[in-house]
């Protein structure tokens, strides 16, 4: 028989289940296996000396809410199947301590890590808390299956915060590629503008030596312009002067 993985939970002993005979229940209720007596012919011994029934109808009554809160575990071997169901024995201060040192030591065994976020560490705690839940409802059924609501609780908030932590890693994943593609897309961008801004410099250039050569001819022209505005005027002055001479002599005799 090859056992399942050991657990901080505690068991009772293994049992082989026919197939043919014995199936599991739904929602894991214990299992009840009847094994065959062998045919004797001695006298039957007088039966024990009958409980209460209130005590039987109790104890079995936290047996079946004990089965509902932590279902046993069934494994196949072959073709054999194996179930084993949580232990219903109660226990006892000595059994707490024992946990405790149990539980530090699968701790270190295992290198769980002391903070933030430990897969192994929630594993070892989870099944450290079964078995205070298994301890109690052996007690006080009542209690067991408030710690169980508890224990559900803070599974489903778990998940809950697993659900929210791996879609804020989806949608992280999800703006680091666009981040990528928006930077080489920036990439591109920069160096068409860094080209367009080259070409601009050198249109810029060019304008700039064309409106140098108008200047430069502009100003050629204003001065040509000038100079032979120059010799219009003194032309004209000579040609006033000249008339002026003349117009004086002609005027003179008259005198």
């Amino acid at each position: 028989m090859i056992p399942p993985a050991d657990t901080l939970l505690k068991y009772d002993n293994p049992v082989l289940v026919n197939k043919s005979t014995d199936r599991k229940s739904p929602k894991g209720r214990p299992l009840k296996v009847s094994p065959q007596q062998p045919i004797d012919s001695t006298p039957v011994p007088p039966p024990p000396k009958p409980k209460s029934a209130s005590t039987e109808a109790t104890k079995q009554e936290n047996e079946e809410i004990l089965n509902l809160i932590l279902p046993p575990r069934e494994w196949m071997e072959g073709n054999q199947l194996w179930v084993q169901k949580v232990s219903s024995t109660p226990c006892t201060r000595t059994d707490v301590l024992h946990l405790e040192e149990l539980l530090d030591t699968k701790l270190q065994e295992r290198q769980a890590r002391e903070t933030g976020i430990c897969p192994v560490r929630r594993a070892l705690y989870s099944q450290c808390f079964d078995e205070l839940i298994r301890q109690v409802t052996i007690n006080c059924a009542e209690r067991g299956m408030l710690l169980w609501r508890v224990r559900d609780e803070i599974q489903m908030t778990i998940a809950a915060y697993q659900t929210v932590y791996e879609s804020s890693i989806a949608y992280g994943m999800r703006k680091t590629l666009q981040a990528k593609k928006g930077k080489a897309d920036m990439k591109n961008r920069i160096l068409e503008l860094e080209n367009e801004k080259q070409e601009l410099k050198k249109a810029l250039n060019e304008e700039k030596a064309k409106c140098e050569t108008v200047e430069k001819i502009e100003a050629e022209k204003r001065q040509l312009e000038e100079k032979r505005h120059n010799e219009e005027i003194q032309l004209l002055k000579r040609t006033n002067q000249q008339l002026k001479a003349q117009l004086e002599e002609i005027i003179a005799p008259r005198k």
